[in-house]
């Protein structure tokens, strides 16, 4: 089997891989749940190629990604559930209802205008949705959390927690659920902080962890007031650590010396010189 820009070539390779008798024994015993990993992994990279501006890797990692979305199409056409034409279907369906203004008699000349349009079209399918499971439910009729419901329902679960949170706080706040400027929720930090604390004092992990998470929710939200996306920031702070971190190791390197041998004050020494260094401040 050669390769081929053709988007069937892939389609049957998966199958050949996913072939009970001959197929790949690894690709065989995969699921959803077990390839899910994999899944959010390459949009990560996908993200992290475009970071760092390289073209030939988000190409490469594109097609990765794009294997992900044929490996689930396989697996649930192997179920009888849909297959990757289906896919095709329902997102060229979902853009040409959600682009009236290109694809049908509509008006929205401007960004804003679109944005509004978008937002109304997507409630009508929250709706539908709602009604297509309700049709679906649990012929036991147990009841079960519906995280789709209502006006969050729109937020998917499945994003990292931080975007999750960033999602669930900007929905939130178009029905004017939201602080009004920066300056309150610093002190919503400060008192996140204070409850860890406690938290920490009276030596409850539960507890710690709850708090935590507020602590965390709240920076997430002075970050979309002043207009610092919470992923990039941490991004970037991540990066400033792998670089501060590999001057330390350099620096132990440079006179002999390891990291497991090397002791907390050393290595402290070395981190400040790092922060010293041009293009490793802040």
């Amino acid at each position: 089997m050669e390769a081929s820009k053709d988007i069937a070539r892939l389609i049957e390779i998966m199958a050949a891989l996913r072939d009970p008798e001959t197929g790949c024994p690894w690709d065989v015993v995969q699921t959803f749940e077990t390839i899910v990993p994999y899944t959010i992994e390459e949009a990560y990279e996908v993200a992290d190629a475009i970071e760092r501006k390289d073209p030939d890797d988000l190409c490469d990692e594109l097609g990765d990604l794009l294997l992900q979305v044929v490996f689930h199409a396989r697996m649930a056409e192997e179920q009888g559930l849909f297959s990757f034409g289906d896919v095709v279907e329902a997102i060229t369906k979902k853009m040409i209802r959600r682009h009236p203004h290109v694809f049908a008699r509509s008006e929205a000349d401007t960004p804003e205008a679109v944005k509004l349009q978008w937002d109304a079209i997507k409630q009508q399918e929250k709706v539908e949705r709602a009604a297509r499971r309700a049709a679906r439910a649990d012929a036991t009729g147990a009841p079960v959390e519906d995280f789709k419901a209502g006006h969050l329902g729109s937020v998917q679960r499945s994003f990292p927690a931080l975007t999750e949170a960033l999602k669930l706080q900007e929905r939130a706040a178009k029905v004017g659920f939201d602080w009004s400027e920066p300056a309150p929720i610093l002190d919503k930090i400060e008192e996140e902080i204070g409850e860890l604390r406690e938290a920490l004092a009276e030596g409850r992990p539960d507890k710690v962890k709850d708090e935590l998470g507020d602590l965390i929710f709240a920076l997430v939200n002075i970050g979309r007031h002043v207009k610092a996306e919470p992923e990039q920031a941490l991004r970037g702070t991540n990066t400033k650590f792998r670089r501060r971190f590999s001057h330390i190791e350099k620096g132990l390197q440079a006179s002999g010396e390891t990291l497991e041998g090397a002791s907390l004050e050393r290595m402290e020494a070395l981190w400040q010189a790092a922060k010293a260094t041009s293009g490793m401040r802040g």
